[in-house]
């Protein structure tokens, strides 16, 4: 039966107290409706606490700690190679630009490089990655409003960019392929990897966006579920530290890799004068949850410019900085064949010895699909960070939530949800 809360009336909801009623309009069939962990759309792992005037949200308190994860505490624990397989964890739907976040932060605390391959194949996959994170939020969101072919346009393109993962590191999932100052292991062939990129960019990337726009874009349903919902202007984006899609829907010009330029997206990458890529920064200043999902289909074709800038032009050379540095792992023929490579190996894994890292701090982000990722690291001179601090993307966009659907319909939770793509293991750190 429908109830009333009074302002000020204790009610276990999982919340302390009910104060927060006092500044709201009291009015009567005032429900608290639980949205999730266990409803598709949260994915079993987010928590919605709603406060309901009839069919109309008055107030939402989102809840996070359903993953359990400790990602953060691991980083004290592992080693500056080992914490690479935690990170691909984060964000799991991109993992493989976790990978390069982690490791150019690292370098950037040992105040070292990547060779000019290196550098050209993390910015490959990095682009790959943002495609790939970006296909299955539009799916999702399209999936949660009910159109499930949608969901399968680009779910299925996916699989194309995990082969090709799986081609580059050996696993398909999680790929755990960077390592300091390069890679675990280098291209297996060029070639064949550059077949692999050029058939997916060239034939079945674009049959995909057409068919995900020709369903979606005028299509009555998807276009007065998601337009006008969920807005949020630019000033106030800012003032919520918001990045990414999220905050370039809302007007917000920022970029990583414009304003704070890293790996091939800036000038002389290679040290020999290379000019960066080129590329636009998708804006809108609608701020809704069409426009997100606009800003974000734009940003593939971006990615796939970039791509196709850079994949006839991997270096040659090696794929790790010298082993001079010693602070990469020598490959293997010299591991096995010179007592000076096995020492370089058990030096860097033993549990006693491993990089010789400075005592201090540094911080590094990158654009990653769902905005600015960063690492912040506190060296204590030891084989791994005495702190790892991440600073990840969905945790801003999540907390914004209650200000985007508040005095919206119960029906526009799971609109306004998938337009923000929050990703679970990015919130229980």
């Amino acid at each position: 039966m429908p109830f009333q809360l009074s302002p000020g009336t204790e009610y276990d909801v999982d919340l302390d107290t009910t104060e927060y009623l006092a500044d709201h309009v009291q009015t009567p069939d005032r429900w608290i409706l639980n949205f999730g962990p266990q409803h598709p759309a949260t994915h079993t792992t987010l928590r919605l606490v709603l406060e309901l005037d009839g069919e109309r949200v008055a107030r939402c308190t989102p809840h996070i700690g359903y993953l359990h994860s400790g990602f953060e505490k691991l980083g004290e624990h592992h080693d500056y190679n080992q914490y690479v397989c935690t990170v691909s964890r984060m964000d799991y739907m991109s993992p493989i630009s976790n990978d390069v976040a982690w490791h150019l932060a690292v370098e950037k605390l040992l105040g070292i490089g990547s060779t000019p391959r290196a550098t050209v194949v993390r910015t490959i996959m990095s682009e790959l990655g943002r495609i790939q994170n970006h296909l299955l939020c539009v799916g999702a969101a399209a999936l949660d409003l009910g159109a499930f072919t949608g969901f399968l346009y680009g779910f299925n393109e996916r699989e194309f960019i995990y082969d090709i993962v799986e081609y580059v590191s050996g696993q398909r999932y999680h790929p755990d392929w960077t390592r300091v100052g390069g890679a675990w292991r280098d291209l297996p062939d060029d070639e064949v990897f550059r077949r692999m990129v050029k058939s997916f960019l060239d034939e079945r990337l674009p049959r995909a966006l057409k068919d995900l726009e020709t369903l979606l874009n005028r299509n009555r349903i998807f276009v007065d579920r998601l337009q006008g919902v969920g807005q949020i202007s630019r000033e106030d984006a800012i003032a919520w530290c918001l990045s990414g899609p999220i905050a370039r829907a809302s007007g917000v010009r920022r970029d990583v890799r414009k304003s704070d330029p890293y790996l091939c997206y800036r000038d002389d990458w290679d040290g020999e004068g290379a000019e960066a890529v080129t590329f636009s920064v998708p804006i809108s200043n609608d701020g809704d949850s069409l426009a997100r999902y606009m800003v974000r289909c734009e940003e593939i074709r971006q990615s796939a410019d970039i791509i196709r800038q850079l994949i006839d032009r991997i270096p040659s050379g090696p794929m790790n900085i010298s082993v001079d540095a010693k602070a990469n792992t020598p490959d293997k023929g010299d591991v096995y064949g010179s007592i000076e490579g096995t020492i370089q190996l058990f030096e860097l894994h033993m549990h006693n010895r491993g990089w010789d890292a400075p005592i201090g701090e540094c911080y590094h982000a990158v654009e990653t699909a769902n905005g600015e990722l960063g690492y912040h690291l506190v060296s204590g001179g030891g084989r791994c960070a005495w702190r790892a601090r991440t600073r990840p993307p969905c945790f801003l966009n999540y907390q914004v939530f209650p200000k985007l659907i508040e005095g919206h319909q119960l029906a526009d939770v799971v609109a306004v949800l998938g337009s923000l793509n929050v990703i679970a293991a990015e919130l229980d750190r």
